[in-house]
């Protein structure tokens, strides 16, 4: 175990948790469909009690992600979590009103009312993916930031990073490729969030016709977005890093290049893409397939923890300066000490019990179809 194989296991544990989160956003997909699929208050009901047994996951996985960050690439967390702090705060705000909406939205006496946390639940189902998309944009486009290391020494100003403008972070939403990326996660949570529905919830006939219609015009706007977003990304110049020196230059078509030189994240990329389309596409032709959450969940999973090894292997600055390009971080200017890092992989060798565990909480929620009788006998949110 080399310190590079740590800096590599421990960016491939950050990656895949980025995947786990992606996928998860479906609850946050399915609350921004709730102004446009439910029709009565009993649709509504079955919607938001299907996300809101789920919602804890993604927020879990959310804390997990950010606290991974931080043992292991302490230097991204005080880059990104402290510059861009507009960015983080706003979507941390929108978990919170979500948490909150979930619990007193149909709470006896409730101060706001029932339509106002159902608002709540809509910014968050807005609010969330795009802004989660946009920052993952930002490995590949870059963010306005300075590293200076010699500044922990200061008096006055022991800050080693800082932000070089007044967005800190919302200027990510400035970049139009950001945008996209951006606007492709909201679809893909939203696209995933109907596929959720159709597998958990005992959906009435008519509603099941406006599901499908919403997963139609949802798919296409994901496809063409996301599309577009890896052609930009495979025809730009990449931030690439001299493995002997450390220095970083800009290179022609730099990820591109990582792919087919790390032929295996090709590969598992285009399985997770096929993955996703299959889920949707077998949705639509079989009428009696209800499980198209399955395959596109896991092809989402693989597929977004491709595109962050595609950001930080092969000698890359997953998390580019375009203020100073000598600022960009990298697997070895930006993690943890060896030590750190291999105490950590020891602690990592539990991640599988934990998983085994939430699959098993999983099935356990999702014994059976989630109906109108069900509501009416247990818990509501």
């Amino acid at each position: 175990m080399t310190y590079i194989f740590l800096q590599q296991y421990w960016w491939f544990i950050i990656s895949l948790l980025g995947g786990l989160l992606v996928f998860l956003l479906f609850v946050q997909g399915g609350n921004s469909l709730l102004s446009r699929l439910p029709k009565n208050d009993t649709e509504l009901s079955l919607l938001v009690n299907s996300t809101g047994r789920k919602w804890e996951f993604t927020f879990t996985t959310l804390v997990t992600f950010g606290g991974a960050f931080f043992a292991s690439f302490p230097l991204f967390y005080s880059t990104s979590f402290g510059g861009a702090y507009w960015l983080w705060m706003i979507l941390l705000f929108s978990f919170v009103l979500q948490a909150v909406s979930y619990e007193f939205r149909t709470k006896a006496g409730n101060l706001l009312g029932a339509k106002t946390y159902k608002a709540f639940l809509i910014v968050n189902g807005y609010v969330a993916p795009l802004l989660l998309g946009g920052a993952v944009s930002t490995f590949f486009t870059g963010s306005s930031f300075i590293v200076n290391k010699d500044n922990i020494t200061s008096d006055f100003q022991p800050v080693i990073s800082q932000w070089t403008n007044a967005g800190h972070g919302l200027d990510a939403l400035l970049n139009p490729w950001n945008l996209v990326l951006a606007i492709a996660v909201l679809f893909l949570a939203r696209v995933l969030a109907h596929l959720y529905f159709i597998n958990n919830v005992k959906v009435p006939e008519m509603m099941m016709t406006r599901i499908l219609r919403s997963l139609l015009a949802d798919s296409a706007t994901f496809v063409v977005m996301f599309v577009a977003w890896v052609i930009y990304i495979l025809t730009k110049d990449g931030f690439a890093v001299d493995p002997a020196t450390g220095y970083i230059v800009m290179e022609p078509y730099k990820y591109a290049h990582n792919f087919l030189q790390v032929p295996e994240v090709f590969v598992l990329f285009v399985i997770g893409v096929g993955l996703v389309l299959y889920g949707i596409i077998k949705t639509f032709l079989d009428e009696r397939y209800e499980k198209g959450i399955w395959p596109a969940g896991i092809g989402t999973v693989m597929t977004v923890t491709m595109l962050f090894l595609l950001a930080g292997y092969n000698d890359t600055a997953y998390y580019p300066s375009t203020a100073d390009l000598q600022s960009s971080l990298t697997l070895a200017n930006s993690c943890s000490s060896e030590f750190t890092l291999r105490t950590m992989f020891y602690v990592s060798l539990l991640v599988p019990f934990v998983l085994a565990y939430i699959v098993y909480a999983w099935r356990k929620i999702n014994n059976k179809k989630l109906d109108k009788e069900e509501l009416e006998e247990g818990h509501v949110y």
